[in-house]
Parts: C-alpha cells; structure tokens; sequence
C-alpha cells in the first residue's frame, strides 16, 4: 500500500543504457521487432526491427527484413534495407545485402556489401517506377521513340 506521500523512487522516464534485449544462436524469430533499448542478435530474425537503441548483430546472426536503430555494429548477415542515425560498423565478418542510409559508416576489411549506400542524410522514397512495365502500380510515363 502507497503511503500518503508517495514513493520515495523515481519514475522510469527512460529504458537504462544497460537494458539489452538478445536473441540467441539456435533461435529462429519471424515477426516484427520494436524496442526502446539495445538488442544483439546472434539467431535468425526475418521481420523488421526497430530500436531507439544500438543493434549488434553477431557472427551467427542473420536477418531479412529492415531495420532502424540509432547504432548498428554487423558481424553476420542482412538482407534489407538499413537504416541508422549515427554510427553503422560492418566488422570483418559481415555480409550485406540491401540498402544503406546513415550518417556515418566504418567497413572493415573483408566485409561484403551489395548495394547503395547514402551517408549524411536521410532515405527517399523509392521510385514508383521499381517495378516492371505492366505491373500493377508501375508508371507508364515512357518516352516516344523515333
């Protein structure tokens, strides 16, 4: 029961620096990932992830899906589009597949990328034309010939 005057503690205002939600090696997810704190990943994710926090992705981890985070560090493998507000790190080991927005990128030597990369600002849309002519959805705004 609460005494007349309150608790003594603080509100949770925030999620600690030290908060770290993991996904270990041997354990296979498939969904949608949103967290306020830092996540390491060394299982396989498929679904996109969404951290106000840093994501590590270990030497094991794998992940298809998108991904936003503040930091990002990757040993392992993506496949999807990547997008961090500060600091991306591909360590050795890493294998990229997909687009990359941030502001600042480290890439070790023998880390993989295929793929754009756009440093300092932020993503666009993607053009409506990506998908092939007669496609549902694809603009037909071509171009007479001579």
């Amino acid at each position: 029961m609460l005494s007349k005057g309150g608790s003594t503690s603080k509100p949770q205002e925030g999620v600690s620096d030290n908060a770290i939600n993991r996904i270990v090696e041997g354990t296979v997810i498939e969904g949608e990932i949103r967290c306020e704190s830092n996540i390491r990943i060394d299982g396989i994710f498929t679904g996109n992830i969404g951290t106000k926090g840093r994501l590590v992705i270990g030497p094991s981890g794998k992940i298809e899906g998108n991904i936003i985070c503040q930091n990002a560090e990757i040993d392992g493998f993506v496949k999807g589009k990547i997008q961090v507000a500060q600091l991306l790190s591909l360590k050795s080991t890493a294998k990229v597949e997909g687009d990359i927005f941030t502001d600042k990128l480290a890439i070790e030597p023998g880390a993989a990328f295929t793929g754009m990369c756009s440093m300092g600002q932020k993503p666009k849309e993607a053009p409506k034309s990506t998908a092939p002519a007669g496609t549902p959805g694809a603009e037909t705004n071509q171009g007479a010939k001579s």
